[in-house]
């Protein structure tokens, strides 16, 4: 047993921390349109504290770490922040999650800062379509920076795309011709309920039929991946390819049995599920100037009353307290 390990026999390896709450982008699964309410830059954690937390956390049994936001790249001076996370004792992978538009200056500052794995968000391959999807252009600024992150030599690209009925699952087989042609990663999304993203089962679409449309044209190999810190994307080989597609099933297949992430809000809560309500101010403990061991033993408490698996669907609609982009994905 490790040193996070919840009442259900999870051990918890993979942190992921949020910077920010902002973003430049208005994905309508993740944001109202209007935006929302931003906390003050003094409520947020500052570099010195999120590298103080990760260390805690670190020697506690965490050995990933994924940068998140909002949009992590909008924050000044995130690849300092990603150098300083790389060299924490203990700490096996640095991965960072963004929308890409940002990315094509970035990408070679975040692979000299020790970024390994790199997961970018594009919705759709249409410039019309991710201009509806995210109330914002930026679709052109999003294929450089994917060009931008393969040039920069990460071992790992991902690209992450949310599936919605009648929005863009259409588009499914040209996102798997996507991922051949450039020999990278391609990651399927159910759809998922949070405040003020209009969820309806209506437009939910299923990993198993966006297996079965793919596997219409293209064949799928299971993939096994011995990773110190797996993630909870099913994976498959497409055809002989050196590409590959991945599909998260946190709505049809939940994989809350093996969860092995907790997660670190942009204003220092630990919060044990991405659909849990509050969570652990840790920020207050170290503001107070709490002793380490306080803090150590806030995070086990909070890891040990983990819940066994989220609600459904409809419970989730109103059990939530923020919206994604507030949370870190």
């Amino acid at each position: 047993m490790g040193n996070l390990t919840d009442r259900f026999g999870r051990d918890h390896t993979y942190l992921r921390i949020s910077v920010t709450e902002r973003c430049n982008l208005r994905c309508t699964y993740c944001m109202p349109a209007q935006g929302i309410r931003l906390k003050p830059k003094t409520e947020l954690l500052t570099y010195d504290e999120i590298e103080r937390l990760a260390g805690i956390l670190a020697s506690l049994g965490v050995r990933k770490i994924r940068v998140t936001g909002g949009e992590p790249l909008v924050r000044s001076g995130i690849e300092q922040l990603c150098e300083r996370l790389s060299v924490i004792k203990g700490i096996d992978m640095l991965a960072i999650s963004t929308n890409g538009t940002l990315l094509e200056k970035k990408a070679k500052l975040l692979r000299n800062a020790g970024v390994e794995n790199i997961n970018i968000s594009l919705d759709s391959l249409r410039e019309d379509r991710f201009e509806t999807i995210t109330l914002r252009s930026g679709h052109a600024d999003v294929l450089r920076g994917i060009e931008s992150a393969i040039n920069a030599g990460f071992p790992s690209i991902k690209i992450n795309a949310v599936i919605i009925r009648g929005v863009n699952d259409d588009e499914i087989p040209d996102f798997i011709e996507f991922a051949r042609a450039l020999s990278i990663s391609v990651r399927f999304i159910e759809y998922m309920p949070f405040p003020g993203n209009n969820w309806n089962e209506s437009q939910f679409i299923s990993f198993n039929e966006m297996k079965q449309r793919i596997e219409e044209k293209y064949s799928l190999t299971p993939l096994t991946r011995d990773e110190p810190v797996p993630g909870p994307a099913k994976e498959y080989q497409i055809g002989s390819s050196d590409a590959t597609a991945g599909f998260i099933t946190t709505m049809s297949e939940h994989f809350c049995g093996s969860c092995n992430r907790i997660r670190l809000t942009a204003d220092g809560r630990l919060r044990t599920c991405l659909f849990a309500k509050d969570g652990v101010d840790l920020k207050r403990l170290l503001r107070a100037g709490a002793p380490r061991e306080v803090i150590e033993d806030a995070i086990r408490s909070a890891v040990l009353l983990k819940w066994e698996k989220h609600p459904d669907p409809e419970e989730l609609m109103t059990n939530q307290d923020r919206e994604m982009t507030a949370i870190g994905g």
